[in-house]
């Protein structure tokens, strides 16, 4: 039997995040932040 592909998301005011994983091996993740953006405005 294959291992169960799992999506993760998280998200916050400023960033989120989501991976992908099958079993124990992470197969994709990423960061999508407006830290930057929110910087330059002093927040």
């Amino acid at each position: 039997m294959t291992e169960p592909l799992v999506l993760g998301i998280e998200t916050s005011c400023d960033e989120t995040g989501v991976g992908i994983v099958r079993g124990s091996t992470l197969l994709a993740n990423e960061i999508a932040s407006s830290v930057d953006l929110h910087a330059r405005f002093g927040g």
